[in-house]
């Protein structure tokens, strides 16, 4: 796998070169590649290098839908413009928090009833499977709220954004972005029998993540070894594109994808897709596909990828090092290891799943199915199981005998469900390691829960792997070291069970409709604009080179209280920072006793020392001029979903602020601007930062340095009884950014904008 250092020209979709070839210019062959000419069609600003897009369809799930629809309810929603799918692949369960998963789905209902969308019941397919089959379109655009919304195998550019954003579009709105970088993955070869695109995905994340290669930046797929690759391979390839932190993907389309399209009753869906003659790309990741070999992403991220021949080889020196990466992870929170799993000099795991949008494909599981053939898992600890994507697929695996072969194994098929990616379903025992090719691995998605003393432990791997493992009972076995034939069936689409079971309102709303809500779906709580001057408390301190999204707002059986803003804003960093909510609370009651116009050290007592030492330089900072809030200081915060509660249960603790060296993505910083937080940076070396936790920052004039676009801002720290000027900084806002972090939140700022 070669990277290269500047950006190359792509002539002929088959010559790369970094030279300007003539007769062109790099800003003409910036228009020819399938990302500017998709992004071009749906830009309504008439910049393209300030794009205002308009989607085609929207997607959501329900851990998100309520809260989106919820926000848009009370910014003036009608109708749903455009196509709406609300799937059930999340909370499909309803053993955890009484009736709660099953209210939030007769919500969306009954919603989708009302406003006219498309409502797919729990266990019918996953999110990004049902989009694929139904929704996908050449040259399409799709916006999900969940952040592996990419269909570009299917010529469909698909983004994961923050609720708000989908907010934005229902609203009639634009997703307002700078004209990202495009990076061509030039595809050469074809994959040795055995790899698959698991394989081919966590080599690409391998290489890339640390080094923010393709950061919000866009992949376009092209090259001669894309026609070696099935659609299937394609798709699963596509949707670990989330895990590199690019913004979106897209990939040249050929005869199979049209197929596909046929195959699925949607001719008309197809369109060829590829570069012009001569397209310029801001960088190039080549790849040769002969060169991938089985691969294995190591807790507690994607990007620590081996070879499980390197791992098998070097089990003792890789364990170490994954033990010394957990210390980081877990905090040290509990003792982990692997090295116990270490069986007669091979590592045993104890658990093995294929699932979800990235592993219940058709030809992941047939594939696993040929390999797993006449072979039993065995009655030990190893379990199997297998989530096919979508009812369809189940239907088909029934039908041309793939699921009897794999039952006969002693593997368990399971209906569509998303649980196993994020820590709500097969949740391994206490110190489990579990193989897994779904989409993530970081801490506890797998169910863990550290203050418990509760660990287990997720490597993604490939199907094909997962299956030669469970043919050797547990024991690490990469696909290529068996011998088998793939008989690669033919697979037949059948929507009867869509159209017996889907509800499709075809577009069309009916206002009369009474939503219907559970008894935990509450309203967002009443937020207030952006003060005159601003004081933060740092509450909670993060140094780990990355936090994830899932380390701000735990997932799992937390997901349940996602329609619930201060429900769940009760687990807010608990697995990380378990005093943070307590901490908030009490920041907060500062703020609330200013909104009731009464002294805030009477909530706090700590603030009367804090304006007694800003009085020193501004005494003209008054309780009628101030908001008191809570930030936290992470050195890289957001990596992973793009559940808008990370931020948004911070905001309804009180939280107003973010300081971070950089945030890991786009989607993060989205969401934190959207519910009206400051996303501020600093410049200074995160161990010596010249403030800690319980510290107090001072940010004068802020309102009217938003106002003016600043991106640099004066600052205080409060320590000692004195103030010592720091610089605070913001990478710049589009306009509507600014209001809405002046108006307090995305809900305040469509108020405003309607009176």
């Amino acid at each position: 796998m070669k990277l290269y250092e500047n950006g190359v020209f792509l002539v002929n979709g088959t010559e790369i070169t970094e030279n300007v070839p003539n007769g062109t210019t790099k800003e003409e062959a910036k228009k020819n590649t399938i990302s500017y000419g998709i992004l071009s069609e749906h830009n309504t600003s008439g910049n393209m290098e300030k794009l205002k897009i308009k989607f085609d369809k929207l997607t959501s799930h329900d851990i998100t839908y309520v809260g989106i629809i919820q926000t848009a309810r009370a910014s003036g929603l009608e109708k749903f413009p455009i196509p709406y799918v609300l799937t059930n692949c999340h909370n499909s369960l309803c053993a955890v928090g009484g009736t709660i998963n099953e209210d939030d789905h007769m919500f969306g209902l009954s919603c989708a009833k009302k406003y006219g969308g498309v409502y797919v019941p729990p266990h019918q397919a996953v999110i990004h499977q049902y989009a694929r089959e139904m929704l996908s379109g050449g040259g399409k655009m799709i916006l999900g709220s969940d952040s592996h919304t990419r269909y570009g195998a299917l010529g469909t550019m698909a983004m994961g954004e923050g609720g708000p954003e989908l907010v934005k579009q229902l609203l009639g709105k634009t997703y307002d972005i700078d004209m990202p970088g495009v990076v061509l993955v030039y595809l050469t070869g074809k994959p040795e029998k055995g790899v698959g695109p698991q394989d081919i995905a966590l080599a690409i994340i391998g290489e890339v993540f640390e080094k923010g290669y393709v950061k919000n930046k866009v992949m376009e797929f092209a090259g001669p070894g894309v026609k070696n690759l099935s659609v299937d391979f394609r798709i699963g390839v596509d949707v670990m594109t989330t895990e590199t932190t690019c913004l979106s993907s897209i990939w040249e389309t050929d005869g199979l994808v049209k197929d596909y399209y046929d195959i699925h009753g949607r001719s008309e869906d197809y369109k060829e897709l590829k570069p012009g003659e001569t397209a310029y790309y801001d960088g190039c990741i080549e790849i040769d596909l002969s060169t991938i070999k089985p691969m294995i992403a190591m807790p507690f991220h994607p990007s620590n990828t081996y070879t499980i021949e390197e791992l098998n080889k070097n089990l003792s020196d890789i364990l170490a090092d994954v033990e010394k990466r957990a210390k980081v992870s877990l905090d040290g929170q509990v003792d982990f290891t692997l090295k116990d799993k270490v069986r007669n000099g091979k590592l045993y795991v104890d658990q093995g799943i294929i699932a979800g949008c990235a592993g219940g494909g058709f030809e992941n599981i047939t594939d696993a199915a040929d390999i797993l053939k006449g072979k039993s898992i065995g009655p030990d600890e190893f379990t199997l199981s297998i989530y096919p994507a979508s009812t369809p697929i189940y239907m088909e695996l029934l039908k041309n005998g793939c699921a009897a072969t794999l039952l006969e194994t002693g593997a368990i098929l399971k209906t569509a469900f998303c649980g196993p990616c994020f820590g709500a379903g097969d949740t391994p025992g206490n110190n489990g390691f579990s193989i897994r090719h779904s989409t993530r691995n970081f801490p506890n998605r797998e169910g863990s829960k550290l203050q418990n003393g509760q660990i287990a432990s997720v490597a993604l791997m490939d199907a094909r792997s997962i299956a030669a493992t469970a043919a050797n009972k547990g024991y690490l076995t990469a696909a290529t070291d068996i011998d088998v034939n793939f008989g690669k069936p033919k697979y037949f689409f059948d929507k009867t069970i869509y159209e017996n079971r889907i509800f499709d309102s075809k577009g069309v709303a009916d206002p009369s409709q009474e939503i219907k809500f559970g008894p935990n779906i509450k309203d967002w709580p009443k937020m207030v604009a952006l003060p005159e001057n601003l004081i933060v408390k740092i509450v909670s301190e993060i140094h780990d080179p990355v936090t994830t999204t899932d380390e701000l707002i735990p997932s799992g059986e937390t997901s349940s209280y996602r329609s619930n803003p201060l429900g769940l804003a009760e687990f807010t960093l608990s697995r990380k920072d378990p005093a943070y909510v307590g901490r908030a609370k009490e920041v907060q009651a500062a703020q609330k006793n200013i909104e009731n116009d009464q002294c805030p050290s009477g909530a706090l007592p700590e603030v009367h020392d804090v304006m007694d030492a800003i009085h020193t330089k501004f005494p003209d900072i008054k309780r009628n001029n101030i908001g008191i809030g809570s930030t936290i200081f992470a050195v890289k915060p957001g990596d992973g979903s793009a559940r808008e509660q990370a931020a948004s249960c911070q905001k309804v603790l009180g939280g107003w602020a973010n300081i971070a060296c950089e945030y890991a993505t786009k989607r993060y910083r989205s969401n934190l601007i959207n519910w009206g937080m400051l996303p501020l940076l600093t410049k200074e070396d995160h161990e010596k930062l010249p403030y800690k936790n319980g510290d107090y920052i001072l940010l004068p004039n802020i309102d009217t340095a938003i106002r003016e676009g600043k991106t640099e801002f004066e600052a205080y720290v409060i320590k000692d009884g004195g103030l010592t000027g720091i610089k605070l900084y913001m990478d710049p806002l589009t306009e509507d950014e600014r209001k809405i972090i002046l108006d307090g939140c995305l809900i305040n700022y469509y108020r405003e904008e309607a009176k």
